[in-house]
């Protein structure tokens, strides 16, 4: 069997997590490896691909470096996180982290969904909207990337958020448990009470809460991959 098909079918066997891609060019040809749609035509990166390379040379273009985290092309300035790529069904996306300092005048960003904290995605749908939106997003990354190089970071906004009684009862069960929740970061901490608190009967986030237990103790976030 050819190597390189044997190798394709390999992937196609593996969990999706441990298909995840690690090199951008990758995303581009074969998709991020996070979902069955994987390196097929039917993969939202190739509908995508013209605006995603487009959008791909403006961040290179502007000096930011390209690696790859969650699975997507991600750009970074003096070490930090300045934007990402993303696709989907209906649209693809540039996605800005540390989004609540950014101005924002020609009101492009929206929240990427009900649980985030500010607007900090731009959705697109078609590569000549990249093009004629071009010298805006030009400015937007640079003004990301001038935080970035005067070490600028948003002011953290504390969320207090209602644990679930599902979640108090097993952390107060089992120590260990409760130890690697608290060496969660915020965030992850804050998404597997999302996830157990979008569940409206007790049952449900019961069945959520000992599926969650692995990734707790393994680090991860609620739906993390």
């Amino acid at each position: 069997m050819n190597s390189k098909i044997q190798s394709s079918l390999s992937d196609r066997s593996r969990p999706a997590a441990s298909r995840m891609i690690v090199q951008a060019n990758d995303f581009f040809s074969r998709g991020c490896g996070r979902c069955e749609r994987f390196e097929t035509s039917d993969c939202s990166t190739q509908f995508w691909r013209e605006g995603l390379l487009t959008l791909r040379q403006l961040c290179l273009d502007l000096g930011l470096v390209e690696t790859v985290k969650w699975g997507c092309p991600c750009y970074v300035h003096q070490g930090r996180n300045i934007a990402i790529l993303g696709a989907l069904r209906a649209e693809f996306r540039l996605a800005f982290f540390n989004a609540a300092l950014l101005k924002d005048p020609s009101a492009l960003l929206e929240r990427c969904g009900p649980n985030t904290q500010h607007p900090d995605t731009i959705r697109l749908t078609d590569a000549a909207q990249v093009v004629r939106l071009a010298d805006t997003l030009r400015a937007y990354l640079k003004e990301a990337m001038a935080y970035a190089q005067a070490g600028i970071r948003p002011a953290k906004k504390v969320v207090e958020l209602e644990l679930p009684l599902e979640l108090i009862d097993a952390l107060k069960a089992d120590p260990a448990l409760a130890e690697a929740y608290d060496r969660l970061t915020p965030g992850r901490q804050r998404s597997h009470v999302i996830f157990l608190n979008a569940a409206k009967k007790a049952e449900t986030r019961r069945t959520r809460m000992a599926l969650l237990r692995d990734r707790i103790m393994a680090g991860l976030g609620a739906q993390e991959r």
